[in-house]
């Protein structure tokens, strides 16, 4: 099986990377599964149920929310109406949605995790994740060798150890939420899939996505300036990865990085009536 893992996608142009790459790179290297974080394609802040129709219209499979998961109040109820969008599964069990699927994958069940962390995050104050990650895995593991944990955390340590404590487990553990793509793409000594940072499908050339004269403003002023969407040098960004069809485990990890054409719209003319 070969999984595509994708970066947090960012803004319209963000989704625009998705339109015009997706469709095609999955073809070219026989994509089984994609699955990617979506928690920035609205605006840069939270997915909006609508913008989510589109992005698995385009191809993704499974879209996983972070912190951001309910910004957009049309995804309070909308979570509930589309089970390939996974909140942190560490939500109390009365919140919308489900953060623990299987789908289908061909003839083959697939479980897809996704949590939350625990550090630098002023809102929400999430269940610790690694009380029962390893319960969750093992559970999950009864029903299909093919798991995948999505781990999204500030804290480069906080996803290292989930990694360490999950390897041998979990098929892949991937984070997300920091939206540079880390080089440390690697299977671990029991067979576990792992990088740090998934990194992002938008502006490569930006503030995690924004354009960087709005966030150095706002850092030096720390006067609450509104985020500007970058389309600077946009591109695909995560890991792709082979994954033995007995026993679930990695058998090769690679990154990607990939330049994509994406034409920033005209500007809006806000003095027409």
């Amino acid at each position: 099986m070969r999984v595509l893992f994708l970066g947090e996608i960012v803004g319209r142009c963000g989704i625009g990377v998705i339109k015009n790459a997706l469709r095609d790179y999955r073809k070219e290297n026989g994509i089984d599964l994609v699955v990617a974080n979506g928690e920035g394609a609205t605006g840069g802040f939270g997915l909006g149920f609508q913008n989510a129709l589109t992005l698995q219209h385009m191809g993704i499979d499974v879209l996983t929310l972070g912190e951001k998961a309910f910004y957009k109040i049309d995804m309070v109820e909308g979570i509930a109406k589309r089970d390939r969008i996974l909140r942190p599964s560490n939500y109390p069990e009365s919140v919308p949605g489900r953060g623990v699927r299987y789908i289908s994958v061909g003839d083959r069940k697939v479980c897809i995790i996704n949590s939350l962390g625990m550090c630098n995050f002023n809102s929400p104050h999430l269940n610790n994740p690694f009380l029962n990650a390893d319960s969750i895995v093992d559970k999950a593991r009864e029903e299909t060798p093919f798991v995948f944990y999505m781990f999204h955390s500030s804290a480069t340590a906080e996803k290292m150890a989930m990694g360490f404590m999950l390897d041998g487990k979990a098929s892949a553990v991937v984070g997300t939420h920091c939206k540079v793509l880390t080089s440390d793409s690697r299977i671990l000594p029991k067979g576990t899939a792992y990088v740090t940072d998934l990194g992002r499908c938008g502006a490569s050339m930006s503030v995690g996505g924004f354009d960087p004269s709005f966030e150095i403003k706002r850092i030096r002023t720390q006067v609450l300036v509104r985020s500007k969407e970058s389309w600077c040098m946009p591109q695909m960004q995560g890991i792709v990865c082979t994954f033995d069809d007995v026993s679930g485990m990695a058998v090769e990890v690679s990154p990607v990085r990939l330049d994509v054409d994406v034409v920033m719209p005209p500007p809006k003319d806000e003095g027409k009536d």
